[in-house]
């Protein structure tokens, strides 16, 4: 480990130094990598099962290709995420297929059912969206080197995301009549999902180590109008309905309700005449959504057994 202090390092990064090996880091720069990367890392893995569940509602062989095409690509987003880790002494295989599914950091929005194909068009429209601004903000500013050119293939994979759920939305909405609809349904939950996507506020940050060692660029704010500056137009294109709107004197997004507010998970149903405090949104959190054990299941299910076999066997 180096002996650098915290505010060397720090300098060093802004006079434009890549950090490339753990030994060049500090052990505050290394805790706070591993936390930006953990988030990705069971983001791209978590997003596989639920896009699945979708995918096998797709309405032809074509639409169910691009769908598992998708789910590859997530997988693989996951891996590299996962690789970046292990080069920093975590286990991967722990990581990936011994944590309790609550231990997952992925946003709550994909401990939520994906129930048609519909719902994973407007998820790859909006969820993919995010993923983008979120992961676009390293890509161009992060000192990590390793994970900076990593995100040069991840950034053009998800691209093809994103536009999937974009074209297929539009084309979807001018069809018009019960499928227009089913847009609608799905927007009125998955936009609130994404606008808190991008936690806390700038005014109430706890933490900047993440911006201090310039592994990111932007704030929680600029990251999030970056999301509603590319969603809201979308939706309006579609003539779909979204709680928000452009300030043309600030020339911002605005959220015509408060952020956050209290959520039915059974119902799919933001109620926004409850608002709630941004640690009763973090306990929600914690508890984690309705199909967070399933989808961890799915992905932990055949590892148990096969590791089972082998114990059986006397192998392992």
């Amino acid at each position: 480990m180096t002996f650098l202090t915290d505010e060397a390092l720090k300098q060093k990064i802004n006079d434009g130094y890549l950090v490339e090996r753990p030994e060049e880091m500090t052990e505050r720069y290394k805790k706070a990598l591993i936390q930006i990367l953990l988030v990705q890392a069971d983001t791209e893995l978590m997003s596989a099962p639920a896009y699945y569940m979708a995918a096998c509602k797709a309405p032809s062989i074509n639409t169910r290709l691009s769908a598992y095409a998708i789910i590859q690509d997530e997988l693989g987003h996951a891996h590299i995420a996962f690789r970046l880790l292990e080069d920093l002494g975590m286990d991967k295989e722990y990581l990936v297929y011994r944590r309790k599914p609550h231990e997952f950091k992925n946003p709550y929005g994909f401990d939520q059912p994906l129930e048609s194909w519909v719902e994973l068009i407007v998820a790859n429209a909006f969820f993919d969206r995010a993923g983008i601004v979120l992961l676009g903000d390293p890509f161009k500013h992060t000192s990590y080197g390793p994970w900076k050119r990593a995100l040069a293939k991840v950034d053009k994979e998800e691209t093809f995301h994103l536009r999937h759920g974009e074209v297929w939305m539009k084309r979807l909405c001018q069809a018009g009549g019960k499928v227009k609809e089913e847009i609608q349904r799905a927007v009125d939950w998955m936009f609130p999902m994404g606008a808190e996507w991008f936690g806390l506020p700038d005014h109430m940050k706890r933490h900047s180590d993440q911006l201090e060692y310039r592994l990111k660029g932007y704030t929680n704010d600029q990251l999030r109008q970056q999301w509603l500056s590319a969603v809201v137009p979308l939706c309006e294109s579609c003539a779909i309905k979204v709680p928000a709107h452009l300030d043309s004197e600030k020339q911002q997004y605005l959220l015509d309700y408060p952020i956050p507010v209290e959520y039915d998970p059974e119902k799919k149903r933001w109620l926004f005449d409850k608002p709630i405090s941004w640690d009763q949104a973090f306990e929600r959190w914690k508890r984690r959504g309705p199909y967070n054990e399933h989808y961890v299941r799915m992905i932990q299910r055949d590892y148990q057994k096969f590791m089972g076999l082998l114990n059986g066997n006397g192998q392992a």
